[in-house]
């Protein structure tokens, strides 16, 4: 029997603008970010970026528990392509924490190299060959430690277009992480996914946009991070996402997982007492909650 949507709306700490990437803009203390998690009604979170939680495995499960959050997962940007680096260790480190908070997906993006999300190399076929061996090998480690890896296409990695993650299903056995608002970005139709492929949809990140910034980036007039800036990212039901298609297709086809809702920000300060990312997430977990009593229609 599938789990009540209700009880599986997590969130994550880039909806609050904590975020990997050098100098992305003011970083918020966890005990601000973890403690407004719990207000706005969800009951688990992804860990964030390194630094945000305690290093040790143990501390972070402890650090979660101590604000009544479950650990759903990580992300883990890791280099696949070069034929010359082995993302196995880093993969292993963030499995460790896992396993220690009792999470269940490694969300593995394919990354660049380089900081940031504005510029990406082109893959030739050695690339692609290592990329795809890469995710199997991080989903059998995953899986000897009781763990689901999923591939996060995400715009400025290696794998964000429609095409590149179709590439991935047909040449890699890992499941899916479907991202709504990076597959948008990168030129995908998140719904037609959601439709072709449910059985290979492990884990949910859960976004809005607005397609008039979503077009600018794709032509290369905005870059990646001033149109996050700018607002890209909004709350679920006010973009130009049909988030209650997704939904709808993924409950009906028995999707039993988590729906982690991300909205990427940027802010350039703490915000004022009473506003802020909060709101924005609050709004969203109202608006996914609307759609459960009809997500099996």
């Amino acid at each position: 029997m599938t789990t009540p949507l209700a009880r599986r709306v997590a969130g994550a700490p880039i909806s609050w603008g904590v975020c990997e990437v050098p100098g992305w803009g003011h970083q918020l203390a966890p005990d601000l970010v973890l403690r407004q998690m719990r207000e706005v009604g969800l009951r688990a979170t992804e860990f964030g970026p390194e630094g945000f939680l305690p290093d040790a495995p143990a501390e972070k499960a402890a650090t979660l528990a101590s604000y009544g959050l479950e650990a759903v997962g990580q992300f883990v940007p890791a280099v696949l392509h070069d034929p010359g680096h082995d993302p196995l260790p880093q993969v292993e480190a963030a499995v460790a924490g896992l396993v220690a908070a009792d999470a269940g997906t490694v969300v593995v993006a394919a990354a660049t190299g380089s900081d940031g999300y504005d510029a990406r190399p082109a893959l030739d076929t050695a690339g692609w060959a290592s990329l795809l061996a890469n995710l199997d090998r991080i989903s059998a480690v995953a899986a000897d430690a009781g763990l689901v890896a999923t591939l996060h296409p995400h715009v400025g990695t290696m794998v964000e277009s429609g095409e590149e993650t179709r590439r991935v299903l047909d040449g890699s056995g890992i499941g899916l992480c479907l991202d709504t608002g990076h597959l948008l970005i990168g030129g995908a139709d998140p719904v037609a996914l959601a439709a072709e492929h449910p059985e290979r949809v492990a884990h949910v990140h859960l976004k809005d946009v607005r397609l008039d910034l979503c077009e600018r980036v794709r032509s290369g007039r905005t870059s990646y991070t001033e149109a996050v800036a700018a607002g890209m990212y909004v709350p679920l039901g006010a973009g130009d996402i049909d988030i209650a298609a997704i939904v709808g297709l993924l409950e009906n086809a028995g999707y039993d997982g988590w729906y982690v809702l991300e909205q990427d920000t940027v802010l350039t300060s703490a915000p004022d007492t009473g506003a802020g990312p909060a709101d924005d997430v609050r709004a969203s977990v109202a608006h996914l909650l609307s759609l459960a009593p009809a997500a099996k229609g």
